[in-house]
């Protein structure tokens, strides 16, 4: 079985002391595709090292994240576009919008994600798309954009059946499903159970939202597998169906 982690950063800080360990305990589990989003300018030479270091393994992104929209964010934008013009990237992400931790720079961040949906389209790259209390907002500028030409992925779903029909209605979209999947109280367990298998992927976003029992510690890419068990226990389907249909899903997604 193969399975596709398609968001995890495996350049975090966090992983220091045994990244290459970690990445190895991921390929040993059938965890072989790890494509990994940017953040910023900050992020890049991380993101880039793990890409030389694992070029069987490790397919890089290029983008600039909502939380790092601020005064300087054209600066940003500008590296974002440099880089894309320059190397292979696998999509354009992590971008979109967070209205949870401020609000101060609404507009940029509406601003700068419409300018890299139009740089995904430029490069033929789908878009990994960020949504903290803003589903409506990013959904808006979305379906503004949508053609045949865009294609993406709601990172971290963990919205309504409402939503999530939305997102497939516009064509070409994935539901990235992680570790919320497994939380108790989550609601997403009778969210992904009316939603074919054909719609989802598979991703951890680490080191963040660990699946359960590692809820609250560091989330690693070797956990996909914890998060595919889940899926197929709510599908009654078997594991190796999951690996199966979320890999091709990636697949049709990024190239690999």
């Amino acid at each position: 079985m193969i399975f596709c982690d398609t968001h995890t950063h495996l350049y975090a800080d966090e992983f220091q002391p045994d990244r290459d360990e970690m990445i190895q305990r991921a390929i040993h589990a059938g965890i072989t595709r790890l494509f990994l989003p940017n953040i910023d300018s900050t992020s890049i030479p991380g993101l880039f090292t793990l890409a030389k270091t694992w070029p069987d393994h490790c397919f890089p992104m290029m983008g600039l994240h909502p939380c790092s929209v601020n005064e300087s964010f054209q600066s940003e934008l500008k590296v974002v576009e440099h880089w894309l013009s320059q190397r292979k990237f696998y999509a354009v992400g992590e971008i979109g919008i967070d209205l949870y931790w401020d609000k101060t720079f609404t507009e940029q961040q509406l601003y700068a994600f419409e300018f890299q949906i139009r740089l995904a389209k430029k490069y033929a790259l789908p878009i990994v798309i960020h949504t903290r209390n803003a589903f409506n907002e990013a959904y808006e500028i979305v379906e503004r954009n949508n053609d045949p030409s865009l294609t993406g992925v709601f990172h971290c779903f963990s919205g309504t059946s409402e939503e999530a029909e939305k997102v497939i209605a516009l064509k070409g979209f994935k539901l990235g499903i992680g570790g919320v999947l497994t939380f108790k109280n989550s609601g997403l367990d009778k969210v992904v159970q009316q939603i074919p298998l054909e719609h989802l992927v598979l991703e951890t976003d680490s080191p963040y939202l660990a699946p359960v029992p590692h809820r609250g510690k560091r989330n690693e890419s070797a956990y996909i597998r914890i998060i595919a068990e889940k899926l197929a226990e709510l599908k009654q389907c078997s594991l190796e169906e999951v690996a199966r249909i979320t890999t091709e899903n990636s697949l049709h997604l990024f190239g690999i």
